[in-house]
């Protein structure tokens, strides 16, 4: 019990520091004193005397996108962890199989034809866009029988991240203005500039319940690791816990992109590294790989906004400079293994 409450307090304070690092590394820096103390002044009213600027910086700008940072890597990297789990297939991520493709294409559906430009009715328009393309992705990889293989799962993901694409060009071409098109263009290359307090009240609760979820259903998901029918074997409802959790992967993964656009890879990496180190028992996978996902983002969005001075590099940039290398490892890692 010491042991584990030590690891917990350890990825807290690591979290907690990502997140106060975050706030004070940007175009203009500002000393971590300042942010702490910014930080307590607006919670518990402690009066230091700061620069009024330096606390809108902190306050209004780069806390709320530490924080929908963390979440969003947090998110992400647990929805990687349930489909990889339920698929067994390594590979498996919102981003290459095509959800989160379907949900850039249900946001900018909403958005661009003025049928509500809230976060909410942005985030239900992608959450069907997600669910569309699962389904699509499901019907392309059984085509030819059953059950799909792994390698079939993945270029049928391939395939409906592409045709979802090409749908969200054609929405943006046919009927964006060269303004909204530029805005919507880097805004799906991963983009956390126009993250607000409102982002914080939707991506935090959401990332929280959906690790909530999967850390509920951890015994099926370590049942599936071993395959469907041993499952079934011991008992695991199949189809319910498939739909749920699927489906719960859907919604974190169309709430993530409603606020900050498709973000590659994340789902990838950080749960196959996470594996690699501490096994398959997701009791311990889904909660270390919701942390790393968060510290990842978190370090990406500091490179986004340092790496060129005075220009800010979307984050889905970053995270697929990463994240492609380490794609192209595991392909290799899988070939050798037959």
């Amino acid at each position: 019990m010491t042991r584990k409450w030590l690891v917990s307090l350890i990825a807290c304070l690591a979290l907690i520091a990502a997140i106060l690092l975050g706030v004070a590394i940007g175009e203009t820096s500002i000393k971590l004193t300042v942010v702490v103390q910014a930080i307590v002044n607006k919670l518990w009213s402690a009066g230091y005397i700061l620069d009024p600027i330096d606390e809108g910086i902190i306050w209004n700008y780069r806390l709320p996108r530490a924080l929908v940072a963390g979440a969003c890597g947090a998110g992400l990297a647990t929805c990687g962890v349930i489909l990889q789990s339920l698929l067994r297939n390594p590979l498996a991520d919102p981003y290459l199989l095509g959800i989160s493709a379907g949900a850039s294409t249900g946001a900018v559906l909403v958005a661009l034809f003025g049928l509500g430009a809230g976060v909410l009715t942005l985030s239900g328009g992608a959450f069907v866009g997600a669910i569309a393309a699962f389904v699509l992705v499901t019907l392309l990889a059984r085509a030819g029988g059953a059950s799909a293989p792994a390698t079939q799962i993945i270029l049928a993901g391939i395939a409906g991240s592409q045709l979802f694409n090409a749908l969200t060009a054609f929405l943006i071409t046919k009927s964006a203005n060269s303004e909204q098109a530029r805005g919507i263009m880097f805004w799906m290359l991963g983009s956390l500039s126009g993250v607000r307090w409102s982002s914080v009240w939707l991506a935090v609760p959401i990332s929280l319940l959906g690790l909530m979820v999967c850390l509920w259903h951890r015994r099926a998901l370590d049942a599936f690791t071993f395959g469907v029918d041993s499952a079934a074997g011991l008992g695991i409802p199949i189809r319910r816990i498939q739909l749920l959790l699927i489906s719960s992967a859907a919604l974190v993964t169309a709430i993530m992109v409603s606020i900050v656009g498709s973000i590659g890879f994340v789902g990838l990496v950080i749960p196959h590294a996470v594996r690699l180190l501490s096994g398959t028992r997701h009791a311990r996978l889904l909660p270390l790989s919701a942390l790393s996902g968060a510290l990842f983002l978190i370090a990406a969005d500091i490179l986004s906004r340092t790496l060129i001075v005075g220009q800010v590099i979307p984050v889905g940039v970053i995270t697929a400079l990463v994240g492609a290398p380490v794609f192209a490892l595991i392909l290799l890692d899988r070939r050798r293994m037959r």
